[in-house]
């Protein structure tokens, strides 16, 4: 008899514990799930996410390497301006316009949209890393093409941790400062360029110093 008072003794202080606690332990177990499952399943759209983004740029390689297909060109503007609409924040969108940028400027020679184009991608890419460089480069390629030289010298001062870039920058700001008609500034940039540039390079900055006067020893 005492053994069976107090197994109910027990149920009886169990079903009391219950009573009190139940519901905020039952709380705690659904929110416990849903954030397991909340995080699996944003965990899934992620993945979902990239895989559509890699396939839409996978599209846009297709159709940019194409040149039998008759609308190359608006399949390539097309599918790149959805990739920045749609997965702005990801790498296949920067990729993409930096695709659609070369071939504003070099199959349709619309710089200007280029340019737009160039300057959407310097704005999402992260600065210091080589794929802003590369942008930037590029960016003030265009801007010098169209002779804007004040916006191309400005987009190289904003480039940061460029000493793998500082050879070419360098002798773009050369380019840049001769076209303005500062043939001692250009000088400076080209000498420059030279002490970091390898040796394919140096040739062509050796013609350009030879042009404003200077000879190899100086």
């Amino acid at each position: 008899m005492a053994e069976m008072r107090t197994d109910e003794e027990t149920i009886e202080a169990i079903k009391g514990w219950w009573k009190q606690n139940g519901t905020s332990l039952l709380i705690g177990v659904v929110a416990a799930l849903a954030i397991v499952f909340g995080w699996q399943a944003w965990q899934q759209q992620q993945v979902d996410y990239r895989t559509e983004a890699a396939s839409q740029f996978a599209s846009l390689i297709n159709a940019y390497t194409d040149e039998s297909e008759e609308n190359r060109a608006e399949t390539v503007e097309f599918v790149a301006n959805n990739l920045r609409e749609e997965y702005s924040d990801s790498a296949y969108a920067v990729y993409g316009s930096l695709i659609l940028a070369r071939q504003q400027m070099m199959d349709q020679g619309d710089t200007e949209a280029a340019i737009s184009t160039l300057e959407w991608a310097n704005s999402k890419a992260d600065q210091g890393k080589p794929l802003a460089l590369i942008i930037r480069g590029r960016l003030a390629r265009a801007q010098f093409d169209i002779a804007d030289y004040d916006a191309a010298l400005k987009t190289i001062d904003g480039a940061s941790g460029a000493e793998s870039f500082e050879a070419i920058f360098s002798e773009l700001r050369g380019d840049i400062l001769l076209a303005q008609g500062n043939a001692d500034g250009a000088r400076e940039a080209y000498k420059k360029a030279r002490e970091k540039s390898d040796a394919e390079r140096s040739g062509i900055l050796e013609l350009k110093l030879a042009d404003l006067g200077v000879g190899e020893a100086s």
